[in-house]
């Protein structure tokens, strides 16, 4: 399994990014939307994508909308892991695509319970 962590801080990208290697995934990085486009057109067998909202260049929600715009990625499973709690804002990524949407601060198992929604089924002594 391939998962892309999109956030402007890289200390979340490394705490999500060693989350998801324990689950056994292979971890792409971008620290914007621009830069995570970029990552998926490199590798387009991405399974995953944690996205933040709030980032440079290209938020979170403009990525999502980027990316559902795109037939190609129709399969790609977006989770939103973000600070932005507004029920609106909430409303507003799951209207544009976003499968899943996790609050920060999460935990690993929150993190789980999100991937086994989205049907990735986490190995079982993760």
């Amino acid at each position: 399994m391939h998962a892309l962590v999109i956030d402007d801080s890289r200390a979340m990208r490394i705490i999500l990014g060693s989350i998801l290697r324990d689950l056994g995934f292979e971890v792409a990085e971008a620290a914007h939307g621009k830069e995570a486009l970029q990552r998926l057109r490199e590798n387009e067998r991405t399974d995953v994508a944690l996205v933040d909202w709030n980032m440079p260049e290209m938020n979170g929600f403009e990525f999502v909308r980027s990316v559902r715009a795109q037939p190609k990625y129709d399969a790609l499973r977006l989770m939103m892991v973000t600070t932005e709690t507004d029920l609106g804002r909430v409303a507003d990524a799951l209207e544009a695509g976003a499968n899943e949407y996790v609050f920060k601060p999460f935990t690993k198992d929150a993190l789980i319970q999100k991937l086994t929604l989205l049907g990735i089924d986490p190995p079982e002594d993760a």
